[in-house]
């Protein structure tokens, strides 16, 4: 199982704030594939939030259309080969992205107390629906019926479980992002993700980055095009880990397409 995780849970993160130094995000996807390091970040707090030209649902087209394994042949990780047979082979499924405005006014705050775990102030603008979305793409991967739910901590939209029916469970945690917009129909952001696969008696882990750039399209027709990396670290729990410390062991490009729906 943990081949189709190394896929498709990356892409989950898709369509997933710290800001980012001017061009920094820009400069490393240009630079793709001689990625030494993990992008600087800032702590996730709350939710990563989107342009407003974002909002909606989307019809995604995902085409995985390049894969490196910088370390290779001495570290590959699980599925790396296998995961070629997607290359440029379009994957279609839905994703939703909602307007969340935070459930008291920042004026009426000041005045009422604190009342502890279960109050939620959502993240105020456009982000992503990450239960649709991942119940969404998981389906398209795992198939129908291999997915019984996907899960958002009600407290915490940085945490989500994925649940599969044999039992399994996926636990991933957004431990940091950041984002920048070149320009009002750009953005780009990236978020690093730590990922527990328990399905056996020894849980596997690593962590997924997701740097993705967004370009709004308003003729001839309404689109967005994205261009998404998604890269694998070994966590200090792999054997491998220090083979590669802070470098990437497995790099997937995707081309993504959104239509309105």
């Amino acid at each position: 199982m943990r081949v189709i995780w190394g896929l498709c849970l990356v892409v989950v993160l898709l369509l997933v704030s710290g800001e980012a130094q001017a061009g920094q995000l820009a400069n490393r996807l240009a630079a793709f594939p001689d990625w030494e390091s993990k992008p600087a970040v800032a702590s996730a707090k709350g939710d990563l939030v989107y342009p407003d030209w974002m909002a909606g649902t989307w019809q995604v087209t995902s085409t995985l259309v390049e894969q490196v394994a910088p370390l290779a042949p001495k570290v590959v990780t699980p599925g790396f080969e296998s995961n070629r047979s997607y290359l440029n082979q379009p994957i279609s499924f839905l994703v939703r992205f909602h307007n969340q405005q935070p459930l008291l006014s920042v004026i009426s705050s000041r005045f009422l107390p604190f009342t502890g775990k279960g109050t939620r102030f959502p993240t105020p603008g456009v982000v992503a629906d990450r239960e649709f979305n991942g119940l969404n793409i998981g389906k398209v991967y795992l198939g129908d019926r291999a997915i019984t739910s996907v899960k958002v901590d009600p407290d915490n939209p940085n945490r989500q479980v994925t649940s599969l029916r044999n039992g399994s469970q996926l636990l991933s945690i957004v431990t940091g992002r950041a984002s920048e917009t070149p320009n009002s129909e750009q953005f780009i952001a990236t978020e690093v993700s730590q990922q527990i696969f328990r399905g056996s008696s020894q849980p596997y882990f690593n962590q997924v980055e997701t740097t993705t750039s967004y370009q709004l399209l308003r003729s001839p027709n309404l689109a967005i095009e994205a261009d998404q990396i998604t890269a694998v670290y070994l966590s200090p729990q792999d054997a491998d880990y220090f083979q590669a410390l802070e470098k990437p062991v497995a790099l997937y490009r995707y081309r993504l397409e959104l239509l309105p729906k």
